[in-house]
């Protein structure tokens, strides 16, 4: 008697519990495909979300310019992260903040389940171990591209601080150089393995790694850089509001790949991290406006972005540790601290009026960042964090215990970083200005794109002729509109 055939799997071929070459048994196709998606939705963030909202809300002369930089840093540190700094960022101990440089491109490495080699956290007797290494269900190339958007998006954010005035040869030596010396000290500390994660600082998604260095740095560049023409800088109108809000969309949107991507696996705490990205988001963008209307009586559709990018900026050491009423509460401080440190403080304090930080970074990602690091130390939820810190039993300090220690720990995690990056930005700036000048010559200064790229915007006549005075009315963007405009890039 012939035995009954066996009923048809109901599971897809795709998904059958087999083992071969290209799907070995430690592989979950879901968490790959959400870190890939992930680090995708990070990437567009920068390109092309960047490089538009850069290149339109600047001045139109700069647009071009704006725009580039940020095109080039990402191209840049895609070849860098993979020929040495990845490895320094996520690789074996050099040093208790820095890792060991090395290539990540041969396929013995990359095909490898992924692995945090300095991740195992010991109790304080240094023997037994309390959460063992890092190692997600993916291969090492979908985690040394998903770090590489990080790394690249914190130059990009970097950069808006200088637009319209730095030297590009010089930026094109800073990108390496600050990746190298800078972004990779944060990045190994806090979450590689290195003594600000073993001691126990939160930093969810890149509150200090992230923000907190790129608006530090940002400031310092801008300080060795030098301000812009003063005319730019009195009259710096956006030359495309709607295609800079095209930008800022990007921005938002892709902060769920930015947040929801950090536990290296797609599992519930992505989810909580991915709604309160949003929900800190919106509220910090209303704050914003409405702290707008009630003290300059108009919404200001560049301060909505601001707002914006502070709410996404301070939620996100945060995001997956925090429950929704405290995402609230920091959207209100998000949309509020920022708002004063740069629209009250910055114009009474000399030493801010003296630095041109073009875009604000300094106070939408450095004062924005080390608010929502410390405000993680008081609203991080314990059993959130017991999905995610490697030390158990942490917690925030409106949670008792240890909590009022946490706060501190945020505290000391950020004044690292802010003297890391302030020192080495310094050293680099001046090494390089050795080499080439850091600032444009004037020339390039009072013409823009065509001087630098030979390149403009937009072809307004013609077929996209140069500009000729002689067949064309003159017009200027600094005559047409003799109000004076408001904005994160009106300092003077």
């Amino acid at each position: 008697m012939m035995a009954a055939a066996p009923p048809p799997n109901p599971v897809p071929v795709a998904y059958q519990a087999f083992t071969s070459a290209a799907v070995p048994d430690w592989l979950n196709k879901g968490d790959n495909a959400w870190q890939m998606v992930a680090a995708t939705l990070v990437g567009l963030q920068s390109v092309p979300g960047l490089v538009i909202l850069y290149g339109s809300i600047v001045k139109k002369k700069w647009a071009v310019n704006s725009a580039f930089m940020a095109l080039y840093a990402f191209a840049a540190v895609v070849l860098c992260w993979v020929i040495w700094a990845y490895k320094m960022s996520f690789g074996d101990k050099l040093l208790p903040f820095w890792g060991k440089a090395g290539p990540a491109l041969g396929q013995s490495f990359l095909i490898k389940q992924a692995v945090l080699p300095e991740t195992k956290h010991f109790y304080k007797n240094h023997t037994t171990v309390e959460t063992d290494t890092a190692r997600p269900f993916y291969p090492m190339a979908s985690m040394v591209w998903f770090q590489c958007v990080f790394a690249a998006i914190t130059v990009i954010l970097l950069a808006g601080s200088v637009l319209g005035r730095m030297n590009f040869r010089a930026w094109m030596m800073f990108v390496p150089l600050w990746l190298t010396f800078s972004y990779t000290v944060g990045a190994f500390s806090l979450w590689g393995g290195g003594f600000l994660f073993h001691w126990g600082v939160m930093d969810y998604s890149g509150g200090y790694v992230i923000h907190l260095s790129s608006g530090t740095a940002g400031l310092t560049t801008a300080y060795w850089v030098g301000p812009r023409l003063t005319k730019d800088r009195e009259r710096f109108p956006p030359n495309n509001v709607l295609l800079m809000l095209a930008g800022a969309g990007l921005l938002w949107m892709g902060w769920a790949g930015f947040n929801g991507g950090d536990p290296y696996t797609a599992n519930i705490d992505s989810s909580v991290a991915v709604l309160n990205t949003n929900i800190c988001a919106a509220t910090s963008l209303l704050v914003w406006t409405w702290l707008d209307v009630i003290f300059f009586k108009k919404p200001s559709v560049i301060g909505a972005v601001q707002g914006m990018i502070t709410g996404l900026v301070c939620i996100t050491p945060a995001a997956g540790l925090v429950q929704g009423w405290a995402a609230i509460i920091m959207g209100i401080m998000s949309g509020s601290v920022p708002w004063f440190t740069m629209m009250i403080v910055h114009k009474r304090w000399t030493l801010l009026q003296k630095i041109d930080d073009t875009l604000g970074v300094f106070h939408t990602h450095a004062v924005a960042g080390y608010l929502g690091c410390i405000l993680t130390g008081l609203f991080a939820e314990p059993e959130l964090c017991s999905l995610f810190l490697p030390v158990t039993n942490s917690r925030g300090g409106v949670y008792g215990g240890s909590g009022g220690v946490q706060i501190l720990k945020q505290m000391v995690g950020g004044a690292f970083i802010i003297g890391w990056n302030a020192v080495v930005t310094s050293v680099l700036c001046v090494a390089i200005s050795w080499v080439v000048p850091l600032r444009m010559p004037e020339e390039q200064l009072l013409i823009g794109d065509d001087a630098v790229h030979g390149e403009e915007a937009y072809a307004l006549w013609g077929d996209g002729e140069k500009y000729d005075s002689t067949q064309h009315e003159m017009l200027s963007d600094e005559t047409t509109h003799p109000k004076v405009s408001r904005g994160a890039t009106q300092v003077v």
